[in-house]
């Protein structure tokens, strides 16, 4: 028999009568043994998840807010005791409210907290399917950079194997200090993989509330094609530049032991979704591209020195300067007197893009320096492009049709996309453009 595992999103354990429903979906298929949950997210439009209603509970104790802090742990509340009343039975949520409450305000740290979401959501799901609870902490560990230890793939196996059926919270796992710590927002996802190479699944399914991945964006171009198959690779950079559908990070448990990712709909449950392969069996004639995402808010420090590719130690010395404030860059566009960083303005707040171009002209010297703000990055990505002639020549036009200017190109030496970088203002024209090129003509 195949063994899966299932991830359920935050739409997917938004209320009671949705996790019944995810139940049910897991009852439906006896190779469905082990699920990973979220904490419950929106049940509509201006609605809030308990991830940030935790993250505010916690800055609240945090700052002395205590006022602050029971109304906002209220409403947490209220939504645990609202879903326990929608399933219809006792799942002890009360208990498990109270020890949240008690450890936040005794000063738990904030990653603790903000675990408590998918804790105490995977505690309820796990006795509606009345199978065992276990929790993250057991297998789940991090090194001391925040990275996820080699350790958790073979604590997992060793953990799991004692279950037949399981229920793990996502999103969290155990510090090198021995405290709870949580991924970067959207890592259930990533726990959801961990335990599909642990027990080393035939399928790793990750339930959402679309009905797979999307060639664009379908806030920007209405119905865009639903892509039924692509590549790790063509996944994490479209995953990368803002298509949401599932964590960038979450491929690398599951590629290394060659284990399939499946994006279901836990409102259309048969619908066909999304498999997410080694390799797309996909041929050239299925189209060029793959898909078009894009991100928003990026500063480019363009640096002008002559003879720059002569000078030993160049580029080194710049970003020795960007290491130094902890900042990361996602290109590095260059030619042979020019270079220029795309870094994301998260990283350039609090006087930091200042600090960095002060340094750089001390360290290097450069003839001109120049600061591009509001660049929005779009990546069209394919394995086709690389086998047919003329794609950049047909991106490009359809680009300068659509009157968007570019200003800057970029493309991987593996010929599996290409991106520019547009005004910020653009960035939806930009992409419309590159759906209707490849995708409507």
């Amino acid at each position: 028999m195949s063994l899966k595992v299932c991830k359920f999103g935050g739409t997917s354990m938004a209320d009671g009568n949705i996790i019944l429903c995810a139940a049910k979906i897991v009852e439906a298929d006896e190779a469905r043994r082990y699920v990973v949950v979220s904490a419950p997210g929106k049940r509509f439009s201006g609605d809030i998840k308990v991830t940030d209603l935790l993250y505010q509970a916690s800055a609240q104790q945090e700052a002395g807010d205590i006022h602050g802090f029971e109304d906002t742990f209220e409403k947490i509340s209220a939504r645990f005791l609202s879903i326990e009343r929608e399933i219809g039975k006792n799942l002890g949520v009360q208990a498990a409210l109270d020890e949240m409450k008690a450890a936040m305000l005794g000063g738990a740290g904030q990653d603790y907290c903000v675990s408590r979401g998918e804790f105490v959501a995977a505690h309820i799901m796990a006795a509606v399917l009345d199978v065992p609870f276990v929790d993250a902490t057991e297998f789940v560990r991090f090194n001391e950079d925040g990275t996820l230890s080699e350790e958790t793939f073979d604590l997992a196996a060793k953990v799991l194997k004692k279950y037949p059926r399981a229920v793990v919270p996502g999103f969290y796992g155990l510090g090198f200090d021995g405290k709870v710590k949580t991924f970067s927002r959207g890592g259930g996802d990533i726990s959801g993989a961990i335990v599909a190479r642990g027990v080393m699944a035939d399928l790793y399914e990750n339930w959402t509330d679309v009905s797979g991945f999307y060639a664009c964006d379908p806030r920007i171009v209405n119905s865009p094609k639903c892509i039924g198959e692509l590549s790790y690779q063509e996944l994490r950079e479209l995953s990368y530049m803002g298509a949401n559908v599932l964590h960038s990070e979450s491929i690398f448990p599951v590629r290394s032991a060659g284990i399939p990712i499946r994006i279901c709909n836990t409102f259309r449950p048969q619908d066909e979704g999304t498999y997410i392969v080694a390799t797309s069996s996909r041929e050239v004639g299925d189209g060029v591209v793959t898909g078009v995402a894009g991100k928003k808010d990026f500063t480019v420090i363009f640096l002008e020195k002559s003879m720059m590719n002569s000078e030993i130690g160049f580029v080194g010395k710049v970003l020795s300067v960007i290491e130094k404030h902890g900042v990361s860059f996602e290109h590095l566009p260059s030619g042979i007197d020019t270079m220029s960083l795309v870094i994301d303005n998260e990283y350039l707040k609090n006087g930091i893009l200042e600090k960095l171009v002060a340094e750089m002209k001390e360290a290097v010297n450069p003839d001109k320096i120049y600061i591009h703000e509001d660049i929005a990055l779009v990546a069209t990505v394919g394995h086709g492009m690389a086998r047919n002639i003329g794609t950049s020549a047909r991106l490009f036009k359809a680009l300068s049709e659509a009157g968007v200017n570019v200003r800057m190109i970029d493309q991987g030496s593996s010929e599996l996309n290409i991106i520019v970088g547009v005004e910020n203002e653009d960035c939806a024209s930009c992409i419309r453009a590159i759906y209707h090129e490849f995708f409507e003509n």
